[in-house]
């Protein structure tokens, strides 16, 4: 039996097992729910949380004297991984192109930022473009792999989505202001407004069981970032890489950066609709409405499982 079958058997098994339980009443409902939704959300980050278990554990075991540098070994990692889940099917084709995208993005920034002093890879290894080591495009990626995961997995839709130039716009402006704040004014808080205004008005719906929710775009961008810091402060902590103010030490990553990761955000919302293009969700049934969508609930999740 493969490894996706498997995983198809488990859920499914889990589903008739706990969806009695939560139909006896409301609260146990939403209970369901929420745990459906946590699960969902642990889904979407399997190649994100995969890469913080590799940075988190080498910076522990890794031994010293080993002959292959920790850096190329993460390198080595990402790509191993990133061929176990494709010949898996646990990963789409799609998605991986996604996260081939957000490589050459995120070291093309990487190489700037290193030779600009805005942090360093302390370790040494040879799979490496100037300062930056292959790995670290591979922790961009882990963001887009999430976005194109659980847009698909959450069976996002969007309300009032702005104009398809809008957010083009709002992304190209953020990814060059990463390389231009260094010599010109930094233009981040006007980032922040143009966020809102084109955003403004986009409600994400979204459906972690049977029931379709409702959430401010905006507002999802501001905890994905947040999440995200967090997940960069256990990879500063692992010394995956280092900013001036950690070289005496660690310390935490300053919560203003969650600034630069919500920026970050929107240029990686823009380049998911690449191979997942916005939805709209006028024509669906009205949100919050409980109805069972061809892809909702439990059999959503073994829906999923089945079509990989």
């Amino acid at each position: 039996m493969s490894l996706k079958d498997r995983i198809k058997g488990r859920v499914e098994a889990f589903d008739a097992w706990a969806r009695p339980w939560a139909e006896r009443s409301p609260w146990r409902g939403h209970a369901y729910e929420f745990l459906l939704f946590g699960l969902k959300q642990a889904w979407a980050c399997l190649y994100a949380g995969a890469m913080l278990a590799l940075l988190v554990g080498t910076h522990f075991l890794w031994p010293d004297d080993a002959p292959l540098a920790r850096y190329d070994f993460l390198v080595i990692a990402a790509v191993a991984l990133q061929v176990f889940l494709l010949a898996t099917r646990l990963e789409r084709p799609r998605e991986a192109v996604v996260i081939a995208v957000f490589h050459v993005v995120g070291t093309a920034m990487e190489v700037f930022k290193t030779a600009q002093g805005s942090w360093t890879y302390p370790e040494e290894s040879l799979l490496r473009i100037g300062g930056v080591p292959l790995f670290s495009g591979f922790m961009y990626a882990c963001v887009g792999s999430f976005m194109a995961r659980i847009i698909r997995l959450m069976e996002i839709r969007f309300e009032n989505y702005p104009p398809l130039w809008a957010p083009w716009i709002l992304a190209l402006l953020s990814y060059a202001n990463f390389f231009t704040h260094h010599y010109l004014p930094d233009i981040r808080w006007g980032l922040f407004a143009l966020s809102v205004l084109v955003f403004g008005r986009t409600w994400i719906r979204f459906t972690p069981d049977r029931t379709a929710r409702r959430m401010p775009l905006v507002l999802g961008a501001v905890l994905t970032a947040f999440f995200i810091w967090v997940a960069e402060n256990l990879g500063t902590y692992a010394s995956a890489w280092v900013y001036p103010e950690q070289q005496d030490g660690w310390t935490p990553v300053s919560v203003a950066k969650m600034g630069s990761w919500y920026l970050l955000m929107m240029l990686s919302f823009v380049l998911v609709t690449l191979v997942h293009r916005p939805q709209r969700a006028e024509a669906d049934a009205p949100s919050g409405a409980s109805r069972q969508l061809p892809l909702g609930g439990g059999a959503s999740w073994r829906r999923d499982v089945r079509n990989r």
